[in-house]
């Protein structure tokens, strides 16, 4: 490789200010590279900002599951859906979707879970590495309590979380009464009897704690830019970063972490996976009581956290373009599902209305790697599990980077499968 010392480069321009790009800027900054950062917006200006800020390695469940392909055929009929596919000329999203019923089967989505195995294993402790070395953001230590009207409902989550163990994965989780419920979640209301409690996740604000990673990145040196990338070239002295307009950036190499818009540069780098945007929508909301911590609401797929002495309120899955506007119909539909399940909350007093969009693949498993462009790695593809694995993606890739090696953990993410 171009520029290395020691076995590594000297600079790295990385494409995408969020969690994994920042994350991978962090780790590669501890390996001796200095470090560009690029983004088209800000830090945190995609899904990095709005999510539910899970850091919940015991509900990292990849999407391809069987039932998801028998939901997702009854929601091409109903807006309102939880997962929704729009009706659409688009061909390219529906290649995406053929390929992703192709693998909602159960041998691809055990794969799936088991190259997860490692990164959940991980991800916590990458975490208190970056907030032990100067990201000045907390993870907050808490359960994520499951809530469901039936106990037949409960059974759902419950066969999941006994796929996972068998797969490799053990999750400690709780059954709880009603009256263990309502101790949890407070906001409980009548119509939720039944829970289940997951042992052993964090939670935090993802806007502040990816704005206080991107501080720290630039506090060691970093310099951040604002442009869109228009392209990525390759040549002898390693690679160009070209703007639609203005001045370049060039390094020894670079890593493309642009999330759900990914797709757009990597094709041409032999990357044959599609990278989809699954948009997802959030905001905030007051509350009567307070919140101990996260509540999932898995009939309806709704994620509700503690956030700024509110609570934040996500959901739905939407197949749309990234750069489309928000849906006033999608916001409503996680209103109304989640209305009846939850009291003492001031619905119609909402703010931070968001919609960000998740970076899906057909398989289940993320693209972290080189590609076959000289002296360039993407990252990506990450679905919901983007802010959770986001920082041990940064330090995995970091290591491939500076090595030349690919980590055995990251084998089954290659992007060139």
């Amino acid at each position: 490789m171009v520029g290395r010392i020691d076995g590594g480069p000297r600079s790295a321009v990385v494409v995408g200010a969020g969690i994994v790009g920042l994350s991978t800027a962090w780790f590669l900054q501890e390996r001796g590279v200095e470090v560009t950062v690029v983004d088209r917006a800000s830090v945190a200006a995609g899904a990095s900002w709005g999510n539910a800020g899970w850091i919940a390695p015991g509900l990292a469940i990849p999407l391809n599951e069987p039932s998801v392909l028998r939901y997702g055929l009854r929601s091409l009929f109903s807006p309102t859906a939880p997962l929704h596919i729009p009706v659409t000329a688009d061909p390219g999203l529906w290649a995406f979707l053929t390929r992703f019923a192709a693998n909602c089967r159960w041998s691809s989505w055990t794969r799936a879970v088991r190259a997860n195995l490692p990164f959940n294993e991980e991800c916590i402790e990458a975490f208190d590495v970056l907030t032990a070395n100067g990201v000045d953001a907390p993870t907050i230590d808490a359960p994520i309590t499951a809530a469901f009207r039936t106990q037949r409902q409960a059974q759902g989550l419950l066969r999941e979380l006994r796929r996972m163990a068998d797969a490799g994965q053990p999750i400690a989780h709780t059954e709880l009464t009603v009256d263990q419920l309502r101790e949890h979640v407070p906001l409980a209301s009548s119509a939720l009897t039944t829970g289940v409690r997951v042992e052993g996740q964090r939670y935090l604000d993802p806007g502040a704690f990816v704005q206080a990673l991107g501080r720290a990145v630039v506090a060691r040196g970093a310099t951040i830019r604002l442009f869109e990338a228009a392209g990525v070239r390759t040549h002898s002295q390693g690679v160009t970063v070209y703007p639609r307009t203005g001045p370049a950036v060039s390094a020894d190499v670079a890593v493309v972490a642009t999330g759900a818009w990914l797709s757009r540069m990597a094709r041409e780098w032999g990357v044959r996976v599609p990278v989809r945007a699954g948009r997802g929508y959030s905001f905030t909301v007051p509350v009567d009581h307070p919140v101990p911590g996260p509540v999932y609401l898995p009939d309806v797929r709704v994620a509700c956290t503690p956030y700024q002495g509110a609570l934040r309120v996500a959901g739905t899955m939407e197949f749309r373009d990234p750069d489309a506007p928000g849906v006033p119909a999608r916001l409503d539909a996680i209103i109304a599902s989640a209305r009846p399940l939850l009291d003492g909350v001031r619905w119609d007093e909402r703010t931070d209305v968001w919609v960000g969009p998740r970076p899906v693949t057909p398989d289940g498993r993320a693209l972290i790697g080189a590609v076959r462009a000289p002296n360039v790695y993407v990252a990506s593809g990450h679905g919901m599990w983007g802010l959770a694995h986001g920082p041990i993606t940064g330090r995995l890739l970091a290591e491939q980077v500076t090595t030349g090696k690919q980590p055995a953990a990251l084998r089954e993410f290659d992007p060139l499968r």
